[in-house]
């Protein structure tokens, strides 16, 4: 069976034992390993884990059909295995294998990855056991992580590929630079891009160098590689914006570590920039975010014409609640309707972040002035019918809201003033209202046809 199709269909194993949980066995015959190895696949990563002790036990797992099992980690000798047999029984009924053993040299190295196995962690300190938690949690989080390889071969062909798919990344390939910045067009979860160096077209480095103009290091992790014949390749890839560089043939530890290293420092960026985009509060996008992200939105629908408005809204009377309740229950208001927005808010579509205070703001994507006015109605009557409990009492919160069309190039402050103007209206004419062009249009039409 070719390797990539082989690959294909170990991606659909791993159907849960229960409750849609992904499911690993776990063969080993101690005991002591067994049992802190299952606790902390279930407890840190959120698998169901089933035991076996020797071969047998596998075997009859295995054929009872127990479950549909993710990948399997395996300790190589066992008493009724002394040659590795239990190894050679996870690949034969193809099921994606870390190997765990306490002996190690080059001969056993040379012997595992010829077997193709996902890893392989010595039983030798006492970090083992932290290590095949690391290297579980890893190929879990691959199978959800798009990588791009970049080269002139076949993808049957390719090494890179090969290696990918092994590791239970998902994998796209692309032949030439142009194919390459199609495919980043159309799948754009694509986090890292393996670029050949003799990619054909104008080759990997000019790759590099467009694929930088398009996405930051932040974005996205390019790692050039190309053979040994010259050095230089090296400094190339890393000055067009590559993140990292290999030579070919890999050496599959290497390979294996260098692509990790690239994909946590992509997750760590990302990690540490969702923390300093969120109000810590409110947990809604915070004010410098939405200054970063929002003028990003509104060119994006001016480019395609397509409706877009700016919201601004306020809690009414809330210097009360601080004033009377006390700065906890006014914390508390503040969540309430943050929860109620994202509630009622698509975030992928529209953007919300709180301003500071009491004072929220909302780009509706997608939506007129008519729209938009009547759907920030849903939302202040949706908060109104919200109560609050202190002590005995129930408190109601009330929002006034200000709603202006963006429709022309202007600065991104223009349009959260204009809505602020209109917020303005609304909290003089009574608060618990929303205002736009559209509900003042409606407003002076109804009092035309009552005289």
């Amino acid at each position: 069976m070719p390797s990539n199709l082989r690959t294909a269909q170990i991606r659909t194993r791993g159907g849960a034992l229960s409750g849609g949980r992904p499911s690993i066995l776990v063969v080993e015959d101690t005991r002591t390993f067994t049992t802190v190895l299952a606790h902390r696949f279930e407890t840190e990563l959120g698998v169901d884990v089933v035991t076996c002790h020797t071969l047998k036990e596998m075997r009859q797992t295995l054929s009872e059909g127990r479950g549909q099992f993710m990948l399997a980690v395996v300790d190589l000798n066992l008493a009724d295995s002394p040659k590795g047999e239990v190894l050679d029984h996870a690949l034969e009924v193809e099921l994606p294998t870390i190997v765990f053993t306490g002996t190690f040299n080059f001969h056993m190295r040379e012997s595992l990855l010829k077997k193709n196995v996902l890893d392989y962690v010595i039983k030798d300190n006492d970090r083992a056991i932290d290590s095949i938690v690391h290297a579980v949690r890893r190929v879990l989080q691959n199978r959800n992580i798009r990588v791009l390889v970049a080269d002139g071969l076949a993808p049957e062909e390719s090494e890179a590929v090969q290696m990918l798919q092994a590791q239970q990344f998902l994998v796209v390939h692309a032949g030439s630079v142009q194919d390459a910045m199609d495919k980043l067009a159309k799948y754009r979860d694509i986090e890292l891009v393996m670029v050949d160096h003799a990619l054909p077209g104008s080759g990997g480095i000019e790759l590099t160098r467009q694929i930088r103009r398009n996405f930051s290091a932040e974005d996205m992790r390019i790692i050039g590689y190309s053979t040994r014949e010259n050095p230089l390749n090296c400094a190339a890839f890393l000055k067009a914006g590559a993140s990292d560089f290999l030579y070919r043939p890999f050496i599959q530890e290497e390979f294996q570590c260098r692509v990790a290293q690239s994909v946590d420092t992509l997750a760590q960026i990302k990690k540490l920039q969702a923390i300093a985009s969120r109000d810590f509060l409110t947990d809604t996008f915070n004010r410098r975010y939405f200054f970063e992200r929002g003028p990003v939105l509104v060119q994006h629908c001016l480019a395609r014409q397509e409706p877009c408005c700016a919201v601004v809204l306020d809690i009414d009377h809330f210097k009360k609640f601080n004033d009377t309740y006390g700065h906890e229950t006014g914390d508390l208001v503040l969540k309430t309707v943050a929860r109620k927005l994202r509630q009622m808010i698509d975030g992928e579509m529209h953007l919300i972040a709180r301003l500071g205070g009491e004072e929220f703001a909302i780009l509706l994507r997608n939506m007129d002035i008519r729209e938009a006015t009547e759907y920030c109605d849903l939302l202040r009557e949706e908060i109104a019918r919200t109560n609050i409990l202190f002590e005995d009492e129930e408190l109601s919160v009330r929002v006034s809201i200000g709603v202006a069309v963006i429709s022309a190039e202007e600065t991104f402050d223009n349009y959260l003033h204009a809505a602020d103007q209109y917020l303005y209206m609304a909290k003089n004419s009574g608060r618990n209202r929303v205002f736009s062009d559209y509900s003042i249009t409606q407003l002076f039409a109804e009092r035309q046809k009552a005289s």
